[in-house]
């Protein structure tokens, strides 16, 4: 028998979403109001509001008193632009994928992973599945590699630090980059030529290609990829051919959410 999710609830976590939820009925709390709103100990809610203070989702206000934090917002903006983002992108993806008879992803960035949001599977025989909602290593992936190779300076910086120089270049197959130089060298080409590919980095008989997609601001927010059997998918057909319906199509849906190119 399938246990209820309510068995894997952890109550810690529980009691940091419920006193986050407090301050939907005013702006500011102290640590003994909390308290008494939410049953807790002090000491459990001081030890709540740390953590959440650590990680930007609470600030400490002059007077002692606590105030939802810059956190927050930002992963508020995050679920709306997502929300969005796959909305535009359902016609593209379909169009793509009905364009060139293989398998289309949408897909953004989680610190050195790639979240699949949204896909579209075609018609066909042998093809490559959908990953809706799965995650992948990014170094080894054409939509990982587009998005880390958009990074700014500073967050490109800090994945080096975090991953690339602690032994984050897992080869998941022999053609894996796995060479910390190398992986940097390649990200700089791939930001200048504006598209990756996966030749069997991520799974071997699978290759992909990818473009970015950019926000009103010029920002790049997320990725479009195209993933096929290599049977089908070789480098030169990659490069001579498919890039440019996904580099166009990527393109589209950036103009649908106001990138001016």
């Amino acid at each position: 028998m399938r246990r209820s999710k309510s068995d894997y609830v952890i109550q810690t976590v529980v009691n940091a979403l419920r006193l986050l939820e407090v301050f939907q009925e005013d702006e500011v709390f102290g640590v003994t109001e909390l308290s008494r709103r939410l049953d807790l100990h002090k000491n459990n809610v001081f030890r709540l509001l740390a953590t959440l203070e650590e990680r930007g989702y609470v600030e400490q206000c002059d007077d002692d008193r606590y105030r939802l934090g810059t956190g927050c917002l930002e992963l508020g903006q995050a679920f709306s632009r997502t929300r969005s983002l796959a909305r535009q992108a359902r016609p593209i993806l379909e169009e793509l994928c009905a364009a060139t008879g293989e398998t289309i992803h949408l897909g953004v960035l989680a610190d050195f992973e790639v979240v699949h949001l949204d896909g579209e599977q075609p018609d066909q025989l042998v093809v490559t599945r959908l990953r809706n909602g799965g995650r992948l290593p990014a170094h080894c992936t054409a939509l990982g590699k587009v998005l880390l190779a958009a990074l700014s300076p500073a967050e490109l910086e800090r994945i080096d630090r975090e991953y690339l120089s602690e032994g984050g270049l897992i080869g998941e197959t022999p053609e894996t980059i796995t060479d910390r130089e190398k992986f940097i060298e390649h990200l700089r080409a791939v930001a200048a030529q504006g598209w990756a590919l996966d030749l069997e980095e991520c799974e071997p008989g699978l290759a992909c290609i990818a473009a970015p997609i950019h926000d009103a601001d010029g920002h790049v927010i997320a990725a479009l990829s195209l993933s096929a059997p290599t049977l089908r998918a070789s480098e030169a057909v990659l490069v001579d051919r498919v890039s440019t319906q996904v580099v166009e199509a990527a393109n589209r849906l950036s103009l649908r959410l106001g990138w001016a190119a």
